[in-house]
């Protein structure tokens, strides 16, 4: 079997790959080892940049991402039980919209299944070789148990943070850098009505908490806890007490309750993997990086990686001689550029309003005065929206 592109996982990344790819008339092959209905639950982030919306559109699955996606112009930044709101539309021109990550891939699956290209779920047993030749292949099981063998030109390395792609890079090759952080995120999915109609994000003595929302009858809130939480702990009373705390304000905010249908604990780090690319390997999305979430950059990461490489593809089979492999040359470049700039913002967001341990008074009073300028500056303030609502793709 051969395709022109063998694309490793089905999550975002892949998907939106594989659907720009066939628009372009060019051939590919998804392999994923979980099932459909798998990925299709799995909840994930729900934010996107505003060019994250135009890339979805662009490859033809924007029609329910603009029906039924929430358009948020601010967020708000709440400590010492105030409330201030960063008006990200004044600011740069520019919203966010909420939409889950499992909605933008539903609508993938949705797209490939119709285009009548390849996807193959529940593969097993993925291996790839010959990644720095001009014929790779991609050994696999498919769902029925039979080995299967697919050249190809390129393979797109999709696969997540614990996928086979990037172990393929030799370690005198890859280089990785990252950061553990010393707390994590406790997570609820709640069937209530969300009681903000933007996002919170607040700094709390007791720790960080998030308000967001998935739909207008779904509510996604997050609490700062131990990395080894122990969940049976935490029952459904005890969250919704420790919630209302930490979003409380002066002008009495109320939060709503209802039933938990979800409940998990995220650890937060930050990991990058250069280069991004090996021969004729190139990674893309988790596979190369990660973000803690507080700046809800994880998927739309993965959405700039793709934009990056679909160009050079194209590029590639459209041209001819050796300019055609100039975009590819600079694909590891031309992202990590960016990925660097959005692991500062991450990074600077996280530790702005999360506590740490070892945290004393001085540290204390510093994060707050961070705070009081980040909301008060009109500088401080656009440098936050920037990035919050996306950076430029190269």
């Amino acid at each position: 079997m051969h395709t022109q592109v063998a694309i490793i996982g089905a999550g975002p990344a892949g998907l939106l790959l594989a659907q720009l790819l066939h628009l372009k008339g060019i051939d590919s092959v998804v392999l994923e080892t979980r099932s459909r209905r798998y990925i299709e639950e799995r909840v994930r982030a729900g934010v996107l940049e505003y060019q994250s919306v135009d890339i979805l559109k662009t490859a033809g699955v924007g029609d329910r991402l603009m029906r039924e996606g929430l358009r948020h112009e601010g967020v708000e930044i709440l400590f010492n039980r105030q409330l201030h709101r960063m008006h990200l539309q004044a600011l740069t021109g520019h919203p966010v919209t909420v939409y889950g990550q499992q909605e933008v891939v539903k609508d993938l699956v949705a797209a490939r299944l119709a285009s009548g290209r390849r996807i193959c779920f529940e593969v097993e047993d993925v291996t790839l070789h010959d990644v720095d030749s001009d014929a790779p292949r991609v050994r696999y099981r498919d769902s029925s148990g039979t080995e299967q063998v697919l050249e190809c030109d390129f393979i797109a390395g999709c696969d997540g943070s614990h996928g086979v792609c990037r172990p393929c890079i030799p370690s005198t090759v890859l280089k990785s850098y990252e950061r553990v952080y010393p707390f994590a995120w406790l997570g609820i999915l709640a069937e209530v009505k969300p009681a903000s109609e933007e996002l919170i994000y607040s700094n709390h003595e007791r720790g960080f908490a998030l308000l967001s929302m998935r739909s207008p009858t779904i509510s996604r809130l997050y609490l700062q806890c131990e990395p080894d939480e122990d969940l049976t702990k935490w029952s459904d009373d005890r969250i919704w007490q420790e919630l209302q705390t930490r979003l409380s304000t002066e002008d009495g905010f109320h939060l709503d309750t209802g039933p938990i249908l979800q409940k998990g604990v995220t650890a937060m780090r930050s990991f990058v993997a250069e280069p991004m690319r090996h021969g004729r390997l190139f990674l893309a999305g988790d596979a190369a990086h990660i973000v803690p979430p507080t700046g809800a950059k994880g998927m739309n990461l993965a959405v700039a990686d793709v934009r990056v490489l679909w160009e050079a593809l194209v590029h590639f089979y459209a041209g001819s001689g050796a300019a055609r492999t100039e975009k590819l040359d600079t694909y590891s470049a031309t992202c990590l550029r960016r990925i660097w700039k959005v692991q500062r913002f991450s990074w600077w967001v996280t530790s702005m309003l999360h506590r740490s341990h070892d945290d004393n008074d001085f540290d204390r009073r510093r994060q707050l005065a961070e705070l009081d300028y980040l909301t008060t500056s009109p500088a401080a303030s656009l440098t936050f929206a920037e990035n919050y609502v996306g950076l430029p793709l190269t």
